[in-house]
């Protein structure tokens, strides 16, 4: 049956299939049309096309549309049935001012004997999204939200992650509720795991409740009814975050940017997200939800999905070691024994420094990715000994699953024996998902810091150097924006020393390392790589180290500058040969894989943002 054919105006953004690459005999592609993803005038076309590029696809199919549309506006008195009624407790949600997926909700009381009960309540998707079902399917498919500067691609239709799941004031939900008591250590003594419904009192943002804490007193009259709570939670709060740290988890707090865009996507400014106590509070309570839940499962001896973060390889914490050592840092350990202990008593001396940030971006970045495994090999980072991801259903499928284990275990045998075959299958599949959105939001974040900066090119800037290799330096503004000096940009020939990674003048002596502040120039911004090129000026900030021995050769006395020019001029023309050497070599492959080799690096290795825990 011949396709009906497809007539374009010449502004379509196509989705296309490559039939037939370049040849000797045509010098064109040949392409099969699978999608008009939009038109290049339409408003954040560009956001779009990386997403299309990745498969990242916005619209849900027909099937799964059908199937919200058929899920009903409130729960009934039946959904309700055998359920913990917990609607009288005073229970509300902390999120951003933004945020309409409200998927989890706290509420907290003080025992009688001292020690605090915390309830974390968090919408049951599970509930709604049956196994096998179309929404199922595709929230498999999906496996996580995905988050880019100005959209969500969410996993679940609006109907249900803004509507039924969604924990609004004053409307019964159905959740599922970790309920833990918790010492004055911060240890959980009692707990229980169950299905629930519950009744929001509030809609809190964070910036409110950090007010309140700040003593606001205009917002403490406005949610009276909560403050005894709020502060209450707080508290709690110290005494989890002391806890993790007494058992060495990891701080990798680095700058996060958000990117501010007006009605047709441009890139209007880029300010620094601040993270203040309510932030930190409910991570607090969400991670030590995630851990009680992961250790019920673990201790029944049940198939399980479990969030791991394995301990990093050896040869990556040397890196880091040599890195920490240039500042005059003493190491205790060696790379394949240094204890977490450690690791947080060099962030901890290097506390306040210019190169603090720099330097635990580096920590972050010798690391394993933590991934979803059927096996438990704890959480390096978090330093837990079990961990889930319990707390985000709505956006995230392994969470899904484990609100349909806690419902599902002690039905019967066949249960678990059928959790047993299908986790690893789905822990492989969020893993992949999960890079793949980490990579999409990067790409998107590298694109429009690029495209924000094409306005600022030729403006001068102090900023601090984040790394050294070979080629250059990458340079880091005060808004997280990032840019290269190239080495071949420098005004002499600069030795790269890999060891403690500088790079030293031949002639000046002028060193630069990480974490130092230098004076720089934006010389070029490209949004289509999501590049940003710098040039370094000479400013009060430069270091002069004269006298050192260039790394790698041998001292064998003065030359004269006739010679020194002469091997100067001798090294260039190698340079120039070597390029034009690489020029050809490359010349022979066919243009458009150059083309498709450089879009599939399109901003890679240049976003950065603290990993999911």
């Amino acid at each position: 049956m011949k396709k009906p054919s497809l007539k374009l105006e010449g502004t379509e953004v196509l989705k296309v299939f490559i039939d037939k690459y370049p040849s000797k005999k045509h010098d064109f592609f040949v392409a099969s049309v699978l999608d008009v993803v939009g038109h290049s005038t339409d408003a954040g076309i560009d956001v779009l096309e990386v997403l299309e590029s990745m498969d990242i696809v916005s619209e849900f199919p027909e099937a799964v549309l059908k199937e919200a549309e058929s899920v009903p506006d409130a729960p009934s008195e039946k959904d309700m049935e055998g359920r913990l009624d917990l609607r009288d407790e005073i229970t509300f949600t902390i999120d951003g001012a933004d945020a309409k997926d409200l998927d989890d909700a706290v509420h907290i009381k003080l025992l009688k004997n001292g020690n605090y009960e915390l309830g974390v309540h968090i919408a049951d998707v599970s509930y709604y999204v049956t196994e096998g079902s179309a929404l199922d399917k595709e929230a498999l498919n999906r496996a996580t939200s995905v988050y880019v500067t100005d959209r969500v691609v969410p996993m679940l239709p609006e109907r249900l992650s803004n509507g039924i799941c969604s924990l609004n004031p004053q409307v019964d939900r159905l959740t599922q509720s970790a309920i833990m008591e918790i010492n004055k250590q911060g240890r959980v003594v009692n707990y229980t795991i169950t299905q629930t419904v519950i009744k929001t009192s509030f809609r809190m943002t964070y910036s409110d409740v950090n007010d309140i804490l700040a003593g606001d007193e205009e917002k403490r009259q406005d949610y009276k009814k909560i403050v005894p709570s709020i502060e209450l939670m707080a508290k709690l709060h110290e005494t989890l975050e002391s806890m993790r740290i007494k058992r060495g988890a990891l701080n990798f707090d680095t700058n996060e940017a958000k990117i501010l865009v007006d009605k047709k996507g441009k890139p209007v400014d880029i300010v620094l997200r601040h993270r203040g106590v309510a932030e930190r509070m409910i991570e607090s309570f969400m991670l030590i939800a995630n851990e009680t839940v992961a250790e019920h499962f673990s201790k029944l001896d049940l198939p399980f999905i479990y969030r791991i973060h394995e301990e990093p390889k050896a040869e990556k914490v040397q890196k880091f070691i040599d890195y920490a050592s240039s500042f005059g840092l003493r190491i205790y350990g060696t790379a394949s024994e240094i204890s977490q202990e450690t690791l947080q008593d060099i962030m901890s001396a290097v506390e306040g420094e210019p190169y603090a940030d720099v330097l635990s971006m580096m920590l972050l970045r010798s690391m394993q990715q933590a991934r979803y495994s059927e096996h438990n090999h704890g959480h390096y980072g978090l330093a837990a000994e079990y961990y889930t991801h319990f707390t985000s259903p709505i956006r995230r499928y392994p969470d899904l699953l484990v609100h349909r284990m806690i419902r599902d275990y002690g039905c019967s045998k066949e249960v678990a024996e059928h959790f047993e075959q299908v986790i690893p299958e789905i822990a492989t599949q969020s893993s992949n998902r999960e890079r793949r959105a980490i990579e999409a939001e990067r790409e998107v974040e590298a694109m429009k810091k690029a495209e924000y900066m094409e306005e600022y090119v030729g403006e001068e800037y102090d900023a601090v150097v984040s790394s050294i290799v070979k080629f250059g330096l990458f340079v880091e503004l005060p808004n997280t924006v990032e840019g290269l000096i190239h080495i071949t940009n420098l005004p002499e020939f600069y030795h790269f020393n890999e060891r403690d990674l500088t790079l030293r003048g031949e002639k000046s002596g002028t060193t630069f390392r990480v974490g130092q502040q230098i004076r720089i120039r934006v010389e070029r911004a490209d949004k289509m790589t999501g590049e940003i090129d710098f040039s370094f000026i000479p400013s009060e900030f430069d270091v002069i180290e004269k006298g050192l021995k260039p790394s790698g050769r041998k001292d064998r006395g003065r030359r004269s500058d006739k010679k020194e020019d002469k091997r100067k001029t001798s090294r260039l023309n190698d340079k120039r040969k070597h390029s034009s050497k690489d020029k050809k070599k490359k010349s022979k492959k066919p243009f458009y894989k150059e083309v498709a080799k450089k879009g599939a690096k399109h901003g890679k290795g240049r976003g950065k943002g603290r990993r999911a825990k």
